[in-house]
């Protein structure tokens, strides 16, 4: 399967967009150098105001690099970020990689469960935490390897003004303070070093060994399609591709003068991409929000209106319904990128109606860094489907069962992808890694696709029984383990339906236990100690039975399909339990 086919959709690119694209050689700590050099002025970062050139965000990430040093970080040590979107993030993540470390994301709303899986699988020595979260870092068994941990204080980063008012006696201000950080006590069994220490060394040594082009960068964590999450493998290369396919993609960018909103978070590998390498490399000023607030948006917008927007259909839809409310301005974004999840064709009308701006969908995974397939930024843009593959990318479309066996065109088939973006595999998982790339660097990605005769690709639907809520991956057997701990519940199957905004719901069907009867609200309780909010259903239902293979495994196919056709009941529902039918083919799922 190591061959080479032809890329007839390069004849559908906008103008202006290659062919083909020269990958980047070097690290990316050489791509944010060079934006320092070319903009040293220019305001990198803003946080509530606050403003960060690219000359002082460059020496942060050298006095950071020394610090994490002295910890002991070195080449090819994973270190820990449990971080919101802030401007220590953006430093901290460049100065890992500058000594040659490796980055490890989290979510910082992750449980003590779901954080500790992760630092048991990568083992990081140190960890860069949000203060707020150090209590349940700290709170790891001794048997985590984590042996220094550094606090971020969010207010740190906020104009003079705006830390003052925090301190007033006032409920609002108490409020505000709590939400960006902790009056706790951060000792523990781990010593803690504060951030502002950190960065109270003289910077790195500039002759400091760098990282290379094929060493690893970051481990991006993924739910996989059974059992817990597994850290993709991106190098430097893989992350570099991707923001060069960006930037060959969007028409008209003008370095050093664009606004990009970051909106997403930077854990997931969406955030990281747009707004950690892609915006760092054009010398734009990234407009940091540590959660997705409209409010906080449209006022930033009137400070600073943004000119590029990476986000997912329900912020698209909650900001256009927001500015025509108020009569806000957006039409100041001119390009709007969707990813993650479904954009509903209602979404785009009504957005480009809104800013007179494109709103456009693409495609990708953590695997391939994550763009992989993008609709072009233009009126050859075609809604509904997920675009055109991106420079130096191909695609095959496969049969699911048989790999090497290609589709017709304008068949259905498992798409399959090939690009300097593809990750390397899975960390220390060598079977999982073999299973998922094939030979000639092909990817399976798991879903399945349909290509026109005019070469867009359309996701027709999902092998992999990943759930999308919210732009966030959720893996069915992680809630179905979290619910069947609870005493009432003898056996669960967890599902995605299809929700508002185009993502999906998390909905789960339960069988209870003998003389036990549903309470809804306290099985969700019950998950939100063990399960990230997201990852919480929605909606539980009471059955009697659950559909089986004939080896006894839950169908959960069977469990959509029957919920879809009947109508699923409502989220507290105490209707009768039933059986769902099982169909009386041979089950291999």
């Amino acid at each position: 399967m190591d061959f080479a086919p032809p890329r007839p959709w390069v004849s559908r690119y906008g103008p202006g967009v290659p062919a083909e694209i020269t990958v980047p050689d070097g690290s990316l700590p050489d791509l944010l150098e060079a934006s320092v050099r070319s903009y040293e002025r220019s305001v990198a970062l803003e946080f509530f105001g606050a403003e960060t050139s690219y000359r002082d965000l460059g020496e942060s990430v050298l006095k950071a690099a020394e610090g994490l040093r002295r910890l002991g970080v070195g080449t090819g040590d994973r270190v820990a970020l449990v971080l919101p979107n802030c401007p220590q993030h953006i430093v901290a993540f460049y100065a890992v990689l500058r000594l040659g470390a490796i980055v490890v994301e989290h979510n910082p709303l992750y449980t003590d469960r779901e954080l500790r899986h992760q630092f048991e699988d990568h083992g990081a020595t140190v960890a860069v935490v949000w203060d707020k979260v150090v209590p349940r870092v700290q709170a790891l068994p001794a048997d985590v390897g984590v042996e220094s941990i550094v606090s971020v204080s969010l207010p740190a980063a906020l104009p003079a003004l705006k830390r003052l008012a925090l301190r007033l006696p006032l409920p609002a201000a108490r409020k505000s303070r709590d939400a960006l950080t902790t009056s706790e006590r951060l000792s523990g069994p781990r010593p803690v070093h504060s951030w502002r220490k950190l960065l109270a060394h003289r910077a790195l040594r500039r002759q400091h060994p760098r990282p290379s082009s094929g060493d690893i960068a970051v481990l991006q964590y993924t739910s996989g399609t059974t059992g817990q999450a597994k850290g993709a493998v991106l190098t430097h290369r893989n992350l570099l591709a991707n923001a060069a396919q960006g930037r060959a993609w969007v028409p008209g960018l003008e370095e050093g003068r664009e606004v990009v909103y970051a909106v997403l978070p930077m854990f997931h590998a969406y955030g990281l991409t747009l707004c950690l390498t892609f915006a760092m490399s054009i010398g734009a000023r990234l407009v940091l929000f540590p959660r997705f607030d409209v409010d906080l948006v449209l006022r930033a917008a009137r400070r600073s209106p943004p000119t590029f927007l990476p986000a997912v259909p329900p912020i698209y839809e909650r900001l256009a319904t927001a500015a025509n409310a108020r009569g806000a301005d957006l039409s100041s974004i001119r390009c709007a990128i969707s990813g993650a999840m479904n954009l509903p064709e209602a979404t785009v009308e009504f957005w480009e109606k809104t800013t007179g701006g494109y709103l456009v969908e693409g495609y990708g995974l953590t695997e391939t860094s994550p763009v992989a397939i993008g609709n072009p930024i233009g009126p050859t843009r075609r809604p509904g489907t997920v675009g055109l593959p991106f420079p130096n990318t191909d695609i095959r479309v496969v049969d699911p069962d048989n790999p090497s066996q290609d589709r017709e065109p304008g068949q259905p088939g498992e798409l399959l992808i090939r690009g300097p973006q593809v990750f390397s595999g899975y960390w220390r998982k060598p079977e999982e890694t073999e299973a998922a790339l094939l030979d000639g660097g092909w990817f399976r990605t798991g879903d399945i696709v349909r290509v026109d005769e005019d070469h867009y690709v359309t996701v027709v639907d999902r092998i992999k029984e990943l759930i999308i809520t919210g732009g966030f991956n959720v893996a069915p057997s992680e809630v179905e383990d979290a619910l069947s701990a609870h005493a009432d519940v003898a056996d669960a199957a967890v599902v995605g339906l299809p929700g508002t905004g185009g993502g999906e719901d998390v909905v789960a069907v339960v069988v209870l236990r003998e003389g036990c009867e549903l309470d809804a609200d306290a099985l969700r309780q019950h998950c939100r100690a063990a399960l990230a909010a997201y990852k919480v259903p929605k909606r539980i239902i009471a059955v009697e039975e659950l559909p089986r293979s004939l080896i006894g495994k839950v169908l959960r196919r069977e469990v959509r399909t029957q919920l879809l056709v009947e109508g699923t009941a409502a989220p507290n529902s105490r209707e009768p339990q039933k059986t769902m039918e099982v169909n009386d083919r041979m089950g291999t799922e």
